[in-house]
C-alpha cells in the first residue's frame, strides 16, 4: 500500500520551520552579544540606514499595548490555528499562497516562542524611520503583502479564467 505525501503541507511547515529557527537564532545572538537598549553596527556606512538595537517588546507590533502581553499569547495561538485551518482549505492553490502562509506561520511561531519563554519579544532591526523589529515580524509582513497581492491580482484573474468573473467588455458595457 502506497502512502500519499502532502507536499503542499510539507512546504508550508518547512518554510515556517526555517523562519522560526532563523528568528530564534538571530534573537539568541542579539541577547547573548548586545546589551539591552544598546545599538551597534559593525559596518560604519550602513549605520545611517540600519543598526542593531536590542529592545524588549511586551506589546503587539511596534510595542503598542505593552500591558496586554498575555492577550497576545492567545492571539498568537489563534492566528497560528487560523493559518493552518485556512491553508488546509486552500491546499490545492498556488505556490504563492503556500509561501505567504508559511512566512506568516513561521513569524507567528517565532514571536510566540519568545512570549511563552520570556514574556516579551526580542526586537533588534532598527531602520531609524520605523519601529524596531525582528526576523519574525519581517516574515509576517512579507507574508501579508504576498497574501494581499494574491487576493487582489492572482485570485481575480484565476476566477476570470474559470468563468466565475465575466471579462470586461471593450465598450465598457456589461456582458
Amino acid at each position: 500500500m502506497k502512502r500519499h505525501v502532502d507536499w503542499r503541507g510539507a512546504v508550508l511547515f518547512a518554510i515556517a520551520l526555517v523562519i522560526a529557527v532563523l528568528d530564534q537564532y538571530t534573537k539568541a545572538l542579539v541577547r547573548a552579544n548586545l546589551p539591552l537598549n544598546v545599538s551597534w553596527m559593525p559596518i560604519a556606512w550602513l549605520d545611517r540606514f540600519v543598526t542593531l538595537t536590542h529592545v524588549r517588546n511586551t506589546g503587539a507590533a511596534f510595542g503598542i499595548l505593552p500591558h496586554l502581553g498575555g492577550v497576545f499569547r492567545i492571539v498568537s495561538l489563534v492566528v497560528i490555528a487560523a493559518i493552518i485551518f485556512y491553508f488546509r482549505q486552500l491546499a490545492g492553490t498556488s505556490w504563492l499562497l503556500r509561501l505567504a502562509f508559511g512566512l506568516q506561520l513561521g513569524g507567528a511561531t517565532g514571536n510566540l516562542i519568545d512570549r511563552l519563554a520570556r514574556g516579551y519579544v526580542t526586537d533588534f532591526i532598527d531602520v531609524r524611520v520605523w519601529p524596531i523589529f525582528n526576523v519574525a515580524d519581517s516574515a509576517i509582513v512579507v507574508g501579508t503583502i504576498l497574501l494581499a497581492y494574491y487576493a487582489l491580482f492572482v485570485e481575480p484573474s484565476t476566477q476570470r479564467a474559470e468563468g466565475a468573473i465575466p471579462e470586461p467588455c471593450a465598450d465598457g458595457e456589461s456582458g
